[in-house]
């Protein structure tokens, strides 16, 4: 890996495959009674947010805090951005603090990457804008794997808000480079532009009708979007009961993939909006993998945080 994790394209098979494989060990530091290991011990650890989170930060600060380092969280809210101080200001100034990484979330795409230009700390990007989330997508890969095995020919189908969703972006990109296949699912008015262009480049396929993509190719992952309404300024579509006629995750849809696949994972990358994306049937069905999600972000995060700021720096793994 290099020094930062700014987009999922940044890595490589072989770099997905050994985050993944250190989450499976961080995973099992989760399972103990006393869940610390001392891997990185001595190190400051800044999660800075300009955004509302719960999951990405909370679990940001766990992996933190079970490696034994010292975990910092900042908002815009309560730092100098509030009283006016630019963004390079404001992260040169806890860069002469000498920390080893910025954990960064922040509304305008491209931020973090602006951010890595500046600073000598590692800087991982933990949602910019609606550019790219790559945690959550190695998280969702990590859960995937759990469940399947190999992703290889895997069929995964992303439902939603497309055109505000930087985990759809992070997770085209990681779920090819594990050699899935990817169909995603929007309206038309929630489309990306240029998306014809970028499936073509990246080998997924892209759908307007949901009931034909789950008939056809029934997916071995179904993945539901929320509606981001807070980045919604016009009319994407007429009423939100219209939304879940056609592109809600409801129970008669629910039942027919699961007749068609009974296998079939159901994912969502949360915060859920329950009766508008995804129906309570499927967020709490058997096939929901929800919580996991959840519970694999701390694993996932450590194993970044681990391959990030030790690495191949040392020879024995991490120190259990």
């Amino acid at each position: 890996m290099t020094r930062h994790l700014i987009s999922s394209a940044d890595l490589t098979r072989d770099d997905v495959e050994a985050i993944l494989e250190t989450a499976a060990s961080m995973h099992d530091v989760q399972r103990r009674e006393v869940k610390k290991v001392p891997t990185l011990r001595g190190r400051t650890i800044i999660n800075f947010f300009f955004e509302d989170s719960t999951r990405t930060r909370s679990s940001f600060e766990i992996a933190g805090k079970w490696m034994s380092a010292d975990t910092i969280n900042l908002s815009a809210k309560g730092s100098s951005t509030s009283k006016g101080e630019s963004l390079r200001d404001s992260v040169a100034t806890i860069n002469a603090m000498a920390v080893d990484a910025l954990v960064i979330r922040h509304n305008q795409s491209g931020a973090c990457r602006q951010v890595a230009g500046w600073v000598g700390a590692s800087v991982i990007n933990a949602g910019d804008g609606t550019h790219e989330h790559p945690t959550q997508a190695l998280l969702d890969a990590y859960t995937m794997r759990a469940n399947l095995g190999d992703l290889t020919g895997r069929h995964v189908v992303i439902v939603g808000d497309l055109a505000h969703s930087r985990v759809f972006r992070s997770n085209v990109l990681t779920l090819a480079t594990l050699g899935a296949r990817v169909t995603v699912v929007a309206p038309p008015t929630l489309m990306p532009a240029g998306i014809a262009a970028w499936s073509a480049a990246d080998g997924f396929a892209t759908s307007w009708d949901l009931d034909a993509v789950l008939a056809d190719d029934p997916p071995d992952v179904l993945m539901m979007l929320r509606v981001q309404r807070e980045r919604m300024s016009g009319g994407y579509f007429p009423t939100p009961r219209e939304y879940t006629i056609g592109y809600g995750l409801t129970r008669p849809r629910l039942a027919a993939l699961l007749a068609a696949r009974p296998e079939a994972l159901i994912m969502h990358p949360g915060p859920m909006n329950r009766g508008l994306e995804i129906s309570a049937e499927a967020a709490d069905s058997p096939n929901s993998v929800i919580l996991d999600q959840v519970s694999a972000g701390v694993a996932v995060r450590m194993a970044v945080l681990y391959h990030l700021l030790v690495g191949e720096a040392t020879s024995g793994g991490y120190a259990a």
